[in-house]
C-alpha cells in the first residue's frame, strides 16, 4: 500500500531549519559543542564563524571560540565544499577523509599543470615541509617548484591542499589577532591520526540534525559530495519522510524539532557564507525567490539579515556605524526588533565601541 506522504511548506521548513541551526533561540551550548553540532561553519574569512556564533549562542563572547582554537580543540582546514571551515579536533580528523575523494576529483582539474609530478611522493614531501615546521603557501610551493622546476606553481599549491589535511595553526583565526596564513598538518597540529575513511552514514544523521528535513541532493550540495543516495537508503528504516510543495522527497530524525510555521522567528545578524544560505540544493526554505543571488557579487558574499527567518537585507560595518540595508520596507515593529538585535550584536563582538545604527539602501 502506498502511504501519502505528509508535504512541508516553505515555513514549515524554514523554521524546522532555525531551530536546528539555533536561530529561533539562542543555545547555552559552549562554542566547541555549538561547532560540533552545526558540523563545522564556513571560514574563508576570520570573523565569520565568530559572527555566526554571536547570532546563535547565549552569552557568547569572541574569546569563548578563540579559546578552543588556541588550546587545539578547534581549527580551520579545507573540507566541505572545498571551502575553509572551522571544525571541532576530532571532525578536522574523521570529515576531511570523508571528503577527501571530492578532493581528488578537484586535483584532476589541475593536471595539465602537474605533467610529471609524483602525487605521492608530492604529499610525502610537503607533508615533511610543514610538519617540520609550520610553512606559508608561498613558503611550500617554492619549496615543491625546486622539486619539480616544470611544473605550474599554482597547481603544485593546488596539490598539496588536496592531498594533505592542511590546518591554519594560530594566531591565524584568533579575534583581534593578525598573523598571515601558516600551515601544518591536522594530525600533527591536533596530536593524533587521521582515522580512515568513514561510512557517511553517521554524518548523515548529523547534517539532518543541523540541517534537516533535506533531501539527498540538499546533503550533497552540502558536502559536496555524490552518491549518497546509498546511505539514505541503508538509514531508511530508521528515519521519518516528507515531500516539500514540489514533490521532493525530504528525509529526517523522527524526534527531530519541527517547530509551528507560525513560530517567530527573531532578527539574526549573520556573517558572510553563513551554511545556513549555502547548505541545501534548494534554499528557498531561507532565501525566497526574489531575493536569489542578492546576497552575492561574483566572489564576493555580504552579511545577511534574517527577518521573520528568512533573507530580507544585508548589513555592513562602517568605521562609527551599523549600516543594516534591508530588501524592502520594514514596519515599525520590525525596525525596532532589527535595531534591538543590532545593539545586541555590537555589544557581543565589539564591547566598549560606538556605534549607530543607520538604515540604508541595498547598492545594487
Amino acid at each position: 500500500m502506498t502511504t501519502t506522504k505528509r508535504v512541508l511548506g516553505t515555513r514549515a521548513l524554514n523554521r524546522a531549519t532555525l531551530a536546528r541551526q539555533l536561530l529561533l533561540e539562542r543555545s547555552p551550548m559552549s562554542a566547541e559543542d555549538a561547532v560540533g553540532h552545526l558540523v563545522g561553519l564556513q571560514a574563508q574569512n576570520v570573523k565569520p564563524p565568530y559572527h555566526a556564533l554571536a547570532a546563535r549562542l547565549d552569552g557568547f563572547t569572541p574569546e569563548a571560540l578563540s579559546r578552543p582554537m588556541a588550546d587545539r580543540t578547534v581549527a580551520r582546514l579545507v573540507t566541505l565544499r572545498s571551502t575553509l571551515h572551522t571544525h571541532t579536533a576530532r571532525d578536522c580528523l574523521t570529515l576531511r577523509p570523508l571528503v577527501q575523494h571530492a578532493r581528488d576529483r578537484e586535483l584532476n582539474q589541475f593536471r595539465e599543470g602537474l605533467v610529471g609530478v609524483d602525487l605521492d611522493r608530492l604529499a610525502v614531501l610537503a607533508r615533511d615541509l610543514v610538519e617540520a615546521e609550520p610553512r606559508t603557501m608561498r613558503q611550500l610551493r617554492e619549496a615543491l617548484l625546486k622539486e619539480w622546476p616544470d611544473a605550474d606553481p599554482q597547481s603544485l599549491s593546488v596539490a598539496a591542499r588536496c592531498r594533505l589535511p592542511l590546518v591554519q595553526v594560530t594566531p591565524r583565526g584568533l579575534w583581534g589577532r593578525s598573523g598571515q596564513v601558516t600551515l601544518t598538518t591536522a594530525e600533527h597540529w591536533l596530536g593524533g591520526p587521521a582515522e580512515p575513511t568513514p561510512a557517511p552514514d553517521g554524518t548523515v544523521l548529523r547534517y539532518l540534525a543541523a540541517f534537516g528535513p533535506a533531501s539527498v541532493k540538499d546533503m550533497q550540495t552540502w558536502a559536496g559530495l555524490t552518491r549518497l543516495r546509498e546511505a539514505f537508503e541503508r538509514l531508511r528504516p530508521d528515519l521519518v519522510t516528507f515531500r516539500d510543495e514540489a514533490g521532493a522527497e525530504l528525509f529526517d530524525l523522527p524526534d527531530a524539532p519541527r517547530p509551528a510555521p507560525d513560530t517567530p522567528a527573531p532578527p539574526r545578524f549573520l556573517p558572510e557564507f553563513d551554511n545556513l544560505l549555502l547548505s541545501h540544493a534548494d534554499r528557498t526554505r531561507v532565501v525566497p525567490p526574489e531575493h536569489r543571488g542578492r546576497h552575492w557579487r561574483g566572489n564576493t558574499a555580504y552579511r545577511t539579515l534574517l527577518v521573520d527567518g528568512f533573507l530580507a537585507g544585508l548589513w555592513r560595518l562602517d568605521e562609527h556605524a551599523l549600516v543594516v540595508e534591508p530588501f524592502g520596507r520594514l514596519d515599525g515593529r520590525r525596525r525596532a526588533e532589527v535595531v534591538a538585535e543590532g545593539e545586541r550584536m555590537l555589544h557581543v563582538m565589539y564591547p566598549g565601541s560606538a556605534h549607530d545604527i543607520r538604515f540604508g539602501t541595498v547598492r545594487e
